[in-house]
């Protein structure tokens, strides 16, 4: 069983509240992020181990569609029901979202979807500005840029971070060679099918990522984060260091 699957019984109706906004941009949108919630692992992880505090301002670089947004929104609802898992952290109430993302047209179904529930804006990561934050999220986009782009933009990232602030990275690790192989292919054929020009260019080993983050000034920990599925995806969590 997957970790969505088991990690509690409210799940299945953040799944729903989550995806619902959806609807209305066509059944390909819904399903898209009911599956994604239900399959991956990364989103239930994050939500119950307190990752976006309350309160949070979180910058989600290469957002697509608004699926986090929309998930922390149902998060707030739930809590607000007295329904949140007693044996989660506290739920993200009030989590305040921006949104970048490359593609227009997933920009315009975002705010189509969810209105004024976040802010979206288009825009290269390589090149957009990054407001201040509490959490900056960034999953499977990084591999799309050059090594030199990746440090420039980890470098604003943390720029963008105060003391305490924090980095939720998710990468794949090069050094399994056979499932970091599979994810980049996928991903090429998912861009290629959906007719973006971007194909992936550049992966590190887990040891490099974290020398690259500790380099910033970041304490690191690593979380693998590719359960039910075949790829060498890693969760980092990066917490500016303190010292």
């Amino acid at each position: 069983m997957s970790f969505a699957g088991s990690a509690c019984e409210h799940w299945p109706a953040l799944i729903s509240a989550a995806s619902a906004p959806y609807r209305q941009a066509g059944p390909f949108a819904w399903r898209f992020v009911h599956g994604k919630l239900w399959l991956d692992p990364v989103f239930p992880y994050l939500l119950s181990q307190g990752l976006i505090a309350p309160s949070a301002r979180v910058l989600d670089i290469g957002c697509g569609q608004g699926l986090l947004a929309s998930l922390l929104r149902a998060c707030s609802a739930l809590a607000q029901q007295g329904r949140w898992p007693s044996h989660w952290a506290a739920a993200p109430l009030a989590a305040r979202v921006t949104g970048i993302e490359l593609v227009r047209h997933d920009v315009e179904q975002a705010r189509a979807s969810l209105g004024n529930a976040a802010e979206f804006v288009c825009g290269d990561m390589r090149h957009t500005p990054f407001p201040p934050a509490d959490t900056v999220v960034i999953f499977d986009v990084l591999h799309y840029i050059s090594l030199p782009e990746q440090n420039e933009v980890l470098a604003r990232v943390r720029r963008a971070l105060p003391a305490n602030g924090s980095l939720l990275l998710r990468v794949g690790d090069a050094a399994a060679r056979r499932g970091f192989l599979l994810s980049q292919w996928v991903d090429g054929l998912v861009a290629w099918v959906r007719g973006r020009r971007a194909q992936p260019q550049a992966g590190r080993s887990l040891s490099e990522w974290t020398a690259q983050l500790e380099s910033l000034g970041f304490e690191v920990r690593s979380q693998p984060m590719s359960r039910g599925t075949p790829f060498a995806n890693v969760l980092l969590v990066a917490k500016v260091a303190t010292a």
